[in-house]
């Protein structure tokens, strides 16, 4: 049986081994961004096709327009849902390890006219995403983004997500390392068990929301929420099938508290939508002009 010591020391080994041998080669993936930008840019392409029940006509070639922007166009009208644009751009730059610092713009090809645009940045709260949930109508569109941050911030900040690249090595390193570790933390301090108190929460569907812990719990899953989901979530508890105006939901999640942010409330809307999906009883619906509705079927 090994002693404390020598755990701790054939741990650090490995955690030093999996920092050093592991992480990405920076210049390879600077070098490497404009072909990840198009890949991930016909990506969104097909997606958003897919999402029609367009598995047939063409994403057109990504075209490189420089200064780190590049166009998406298609072969055949589309709509477009701006919620869904902005999930499916998210997801699939961060797959591929891109800056999060970006504008995107919605062009009609007719005249080049923006019919829609946003700018994302790292800061969530500091992003401007307006006019959510207006679907853009069947036309010709391009998809111009440009990249705000450069390819060598986007390494620095985001770069050691690449130690993914090689799975197998990662984990048997990280189990190697931790579970000794995890050992020795066990036999120390066990777990407590759950303090949760149900005279200290609220039902909601088929979750219970503890808003002191900000989670939502059912009999087979646990969800944790952020200080402002939990907020929203627990104005909409007390309001189930009421329509809540924009005004009254900003108010009280961050003008109370001196600070108003255009954009966070749609941002945080769209996130609790993903998260109350394991209640199909549930669902936040964008009230158009006025605000949302948490309709409890």
């Amino acid at each position: 049986m090994f002693k404390g010591d020598t755990l701790f020391s054939f741990a650090g080994l490995a955690v030093f081994l999996v920092f050093v041998g592991l992480f990405p080669n920076s210049q390879t993936l600077q070098n490497d961004f404009p072909e990840r930008a198009k890949i991930s840019l016909r990506e969104v392409g097909n997606q958003l096709l897919l999402v029609q029940g367009d598995s047939t006509s063409l994403v057109l070639p990504i075209i490189d327009q420089s200064n780190d922007t590049y166009q998406l166009s298609f072969e055949k009208s589309l709509e477009i849902e701006p919620d869904a644009l902005l999930d499916l751009i998210e997801a699939t730059f961060t797959k591929a390890i891109l800056p999060k610092h970006y504008r995107v713009e919605v062009l009609q090809c007719i005249d080049g006219e923006v019919a829609y645009s946003y700018e994302m940045k790292a800061n969530e709260e500091e992003s401007i995403i307006p006019c959510r949930g207006r679907t853009l109508p069947k036309q010709c569109y391009k998809v111009k983004v440009h990249f705000i941050a450069s390819t060598m911030s986007t390494v620095s900040q985001e770069g050691n997500q690449g130690i993914f690249n090689k799975p197998s090595l990662l984990y048997l390193l990280l189990f190697v390392a931790f579970v000794p570790v995890g050992v020795i933390v066990f036999k120390k301090k066990r777990p407590k068990a759950s303090t949760l108190d149900e005279n200290n929460s609220l039902a909601l569907g088929n979750f219970l929301l503890y808003p002191e812990q900000h989670l939502l719990v059912t009999d087979n899953k646990t969800i944790q929420l952020s200080k402002k989901e939990c907020e929203i979530l627990i104005i909409f508890a007390e309001k189930p099938n009421q329509t809540i105006s924009r005004e009254e939901l900003t108010k009280k999640v961050w003008e109370d508290h001196g600070v108003v942010v255009g954009r966070s409330l749609d941002t945080y809307i769209s996130k609790l939508r993903k998260k109350l999906q394991a209640d199909p009883t549930l669902q936040i619906s964008n009230i158009h002009g006025i605000g949302y509705k948490l309709e409890v079927i």
